[in-house]
């Protein structure tokens, strides 16, 4: 909420009676993704915010001016980019992502299985490599899901002086995913890309308040998460049997917003729709469980 920055389409902010009926600012310019970005930054900065990585999608991958600022003020960063980006590799040499994959991360020797962090059922385990670029301080790190084996490039730079090794970059890669975690909330719980307003200020007003509501489920549900979660430990080997009792997952903001919702609306309901969460619960312990398990099998399996 410090640094939302609402994207307006250039047609929108260009035509006169579009700007004039949703009620945009008469000096609204039109900024890309990645120049609304940079604006934020540098809000962050002069407010003495230090970030140990910036992380972000394709669309931030592929702005030269983002990649510019951040390196030019010594920022780290790992940027998802597309299988097209073109890297010069040692030697001058010029190869797209998908090039350089087929040319030198052939061997199953080259890849590690290693965490993204944290899902839903367990660690994301992907296999990864990286190669180093003609560049001392930019690398492309690569991620291969262990089924299907799709790739997902990223394009890195780490400045002079600070520790350069593959889990911190796979670590920096894999904090995008709580926040995809946190938009997909914010859309299917709160509506966060469902407002029926047309006026740009009614907009700020909708995106505001979807956000304090996810805010105050988020807080609520980390402040419950030690005395809820009773979930059993996770196996140690693939032939363990499941325990009597696989305890629950912690509550989550998903079951926040729904127990809070029948608190406040269908009071009569509300030991009901406890127990159903706690079912609910229960279940969703019990696959993470069994998730864990079947992962130990393949757990030292490398992808070709």
């Amino acid at each position: 909420m410090i640094g939302a920055r609402q994207w307006i389409p250039a047609e929108q902010i260009s035509d006169p009676i579009t700007a004039i009926t949703t009620g945009l600012p008469l000096d609204l310019a039109f900024a890309t993704k990645g120049e609304l970005a940079i604006d934020l930054l540098r809000e962050a900065y002069a407010d003495d915010v230090r970030l140990d990585f910036v992380a972000g999608d394709e669309v931030y991958g592929a702005c030269t001016k983002l990649r510019t600022f951040l390196e030019e003020r010594a920022q780290a960063y790992v940027l998802r980019i597309r299988t097209t980006f073109t890297l010069t590799l040692g030697g001058g040499t010029c190869l797209t992502c998908e090039q350089v994959v087929a040319k030198y991360l052939k061997q199953k020797r080259k890849w590690t299985i290693r965490s993204a962090g944290d899902g839903s059922k367990g660690e994301r385990t992907y296999a990864w490599a990286w190669i180093a670029t003609a560049s001392p301080a930019h690398f492309l790190l690569v991620r291969k899901h262990r089924t299907t084996g799709e790739l997902a490039f990223h394009y890195c730079f780490v400045p002079d002086g600070q520790p350069v090794t593959l889990p911190r970059l796979i670590a920096a890669a894999g904090l995008r995913w709580p926040v995809e975690e946190s938009f997909e909330a914010g859309k299917s719980l709160f509506g966060l890309d469902e407002a029926q307003v047309r006026l740009y200020e009614a907009l700020l007003r909708h995106l505001v308040l979807v956000m304090a509501a996810l805010a105050v489920c988020a807080i609520s549900a980390a402040a419950a998460r030690r005395r809820t979660d009773t979930q059993a430990e996770v196996p140690s080997h693939p032939d363990e049997q499941p325990p009597e009792d696989l305890g629950l997952i912690p509550l989550t903001v998903a079951e926040i917003k729904h127990l809070f919702n029948t608190a406040t609306t269908r009071r009569s309901s509300l030991e009901h729709a406890a127990h159903w969460s706690a079912w609910r619960r229960r279940h969703q312990a019990r696959a993470r469980w069994f998730h864990h398990r079947a992962r130990l099998a393949t757990a030292y399996v490398q992808v070709s």
